[in-house]
């Protein structure tokens, strides 16, 4: 799988198997002057998300092999229990990070089924510059603004 990812990301670089309007310049950023969510943008996003993707599972993999490296049996309790506490705040990470990546793959799901870049609340376009800082978002910053409001009142009763 992560092979794949990585065949996605490669071949998104050099531009193969990818239409002649896809073609991205490598200082490409998306324009609010320009039709929204055309093939260059959402190519764009196409491409940091699957760049993030691999990023996070790089991270993941290497996380695993410090974790079969350092399974070792340490006497001192006070170092046991520092050591347990990285590892135990490290799975933490990583837990948060697979979560992360249900929502990468739901955003490239979207992109594919041509929803990306629109809120789902609204139906109205999400901000450039939102998708650019937050791509996985799919609320409006209006929308997202409302449901945690909604969210901290009912949180308070």
């Amino acid at each position: 799988m992560a092979d794949d990812i990585q065949a996605d990301v490669g071949s998104a670089k050099k531009g193969t198997n990818m239409k002649a309007e896809n073609f991205l310049p490598e200082d490409y950023t998306p324009a609010e002057d320009e039709p929204f969510m055309n093939d260059r943008q959402l190519e764009y996003f196409r491409r940091k998300l699957l760049n993030w993707k691999a990023e996070i599972l790089e991270d993941s993999r290497d996380t695993i092999e410090g974790m079969k490296d350092s399974t070792r049996n340490i006497p001192d309790i006070a170092d046991r229990a520092s050591e347990e506490t990285d590892r135990a705040l490290e799975l933490r990470t990583r837990d948060r990070e697979r979560k992360l990546v249900a929502k990468i793959d739901s955003a490239l799901r979207r992109i594919d089924n041509g929803e990306y870049g629109y809120c789902e609340v609204t139906g109205e376009p999400i901000s450039l510059k939102r998708l650019d800082a937050r791509p996985i978002a799919t609320m409006s910053l209006e929308a997202q603004e409302r449901h945690e409001r909604r969210e901290r009142v009912h949180r308070d009763d």
